[in-house]
């Protein structure tokens, strides 16, 4: 997460971010400024949205990735790196997404620290997540955490895996889709 900006209302926000050449986040009345990504980020991006999108073929569900707006609730939208919604409603807007099941951040080191602990806790809000995927590309990490029936999150570490098993779409993706292009050890 960025440096707070100022503080506006939602719709005074949505005002002036779709007028902006940057993305930025809204939080309680706050603005925050997206950073740039790094390469490796990027090209890990780019490869599970075109994984998705070709397991996902002739399915209800759509992928979108960082240029599309999540809301979260009534005082916050974030940009996920990548997302996957199968509501109509969402399927049907142009702009503002409330009801992703699966959500993918990709790792970096200066948003590390805030994707696994207090935007993980913005996102559980979504009553449709159903998934939520952590993705480190200098470590090839990947750690899925999977909403059960009770509304607890279990982890499932496939850092080690050939296949990526997305159990929120029933669908497995092989890692090496997902790192490919990605240099090993410091990416």
């Amino acid at each position: 997460m960025g440096v707070a900006l100022e503080k506006l209302t939602m719709g005074g926000f949505l005002e002036w971010e779709n007028a902006q050449e940057t993305r930025h986040e809204f939080y309680r009345g706050y603005v925050f400024a997206m950073v740039g990504a790094r390469r490796s980020h990027g090209r890990v991006v780019a490869n599970l949205v075109h994984a998705l999108m070709s397991a996902l073929d002739g399915s209800p569900c759509q992928v979108f990735n960082e240029g599309m707006k999540v809301q979260v609730a009534d005082d916050t939208i974030l940009y996920p790196d990548v997302f996957v919604t199968c509501d109509s409603t969402d399927l049907a807007t142009e702009m503002l997404f409330r009801s992703p099941t699966l959500v993918v951040e990709v790792l970096s080191p200066s948003t590390e620290e805030y994707d696994r602990s207090r935007k993980f806790a913005l996102y559980r809000r979504l009553e449709s997540l159903k998934e939520y995927v952590l993705i480190n590309p200098e470590s090839r990490r990947l750690e899925s955490f999977v909403r059960r029936s009770d509304d607890l999150f279990v982890l499932h570490d496939m850092s080690e895996s050939e296949l990526v098993r997305l159990r929120s779409l029933e669908i497995t993706i092989p890692m090496a889709a997902i790192f490919s292009g990605v240099d090993a050890a410091g990416a």
